[in-house]
């Protein structure tokens, strides 16, 4: 019984070339790739509607097999259901499609690994998680602490993301990590409400992990985390940030966790020529698939 998420599918969703080592069995699949391609609130540079395409293209170009888990995308079934049709400009309508596929994706008993878009998208998705596991915990990987209460007068933001996640699901646990921007009502608002651990990931990731073990776990991963350097292609690039190297062993430090749903976010791919930036998502992807 695979439930109504392929049907939905089927009506909402849009299929190209997926994502490396993709299976064709939806049934079989534990976790499912779903793109939103949503770019409505950016406040600097849009473009990361095109980003859930940029990291299936440059997939091929990774082994399936990682040296780093001694695992192979051959041995593991998921699927890629391609992208989710979002009606251009309309955040609102595009915010109920993307928690309506992934909560039809829990009923069934799957993992969603979400590739946006940018950092809104993960607020509908963590909502329909939240539905289903009550005592979930929020892991936030970013530059930017995404607070604020509103930008420019708009709630729903780009840059408020994990703020609503904060007042409209209030039990959650969120701790974040990287974070080396915002304003500093921002950083007041963190310091009463969430776990932060400014500017490094894999030290303080190493720490708290072993604390959530058993716990339900979604992970939202802003590629903005990476310094500029290792990933220029985003909408709001901050440097001072960590390596590729870093972000790749902290990810692999979730193969530990209960990973319940995913995300990595702001790829925006016109604005990195050499593609590294969906190059070091893709690879990220990878891992992740292979928990």
């Amino acid at each position: 019984m695979t439930g109504k998420f392929l049907e939905f599918a089927r009506e909402h969703m849009e299929k190209g070339a997926p994502f490396l080592g993709a299976s064709k069995d939806y049934t079989a699949s534990k976790k499912v790739i779903i793109g939103a391609p949503m770019d409505w609130t950016v406040s600097f540079r849009p473009g990361s509607r095109f980003g859930p395409a940029s990291i299936r293209d440059v997939s091929p170009g990774l082994e399936e097999y990682s040296v780093y888990q001694d695992k192979s995308l051959a041995d593991v079934a998921f699927y890629d259901a391609g992208d989710l049709a979002l009606p251009f400009g309309n955040p609102g309508a595009s915010l109920d499609l993307i928690k309506e596929a992934v909560s039809l994706l829990h009923a069934d008993g799957k993992v969603p690994l979400l590739l946006g878009g940018e950092h809104l998208v993960s607020w509908p998705a963590i909502a329909a998680a939240h539905s289903v596991y009550p005592d979930l915990v929020v892991i936030h990987l970013d530059a930017h602490a995404d607070l604020r209460s509103d930008y420019l007068g708009e709630s729903l933001s780009h840059a408020s993301v994990i703020r609503r996640v904060c007042e409209l699901v209030p039990e959650v646990e969120v701790y974040q990590f990287g974070i080396r921007s915002g304003e500093g009502a921002e950083f007041i608002y963190a310091r009463e409400r969430t776990r932060l651990f400014p500017f490094k990931v894999l030290e303080p990731l190493r720490k708290v992990l072993p604390e959530l073990k058993g716990r339900p776990v979604y992970l939202t991963l802003d590629i903005d985390v990476a310094d500029p350097a290792f990933a220029p292609g985003t909408g709001t690039p901050e440097p001072g940030g960590v390596t590729s190297s870093e972000l790749i062993e902290a990810i692999t430090l979730f193969s530990e966790c209960r990973l319940i749903g995913a995300d990595i976010v702001e790829v925006a791919p016109d604005y990195d020529l050499s593609r590294r930036t969906p190059f070091l998502a893709a690879k990220l992807l990878r891992e992740i698939l292979l928990f």
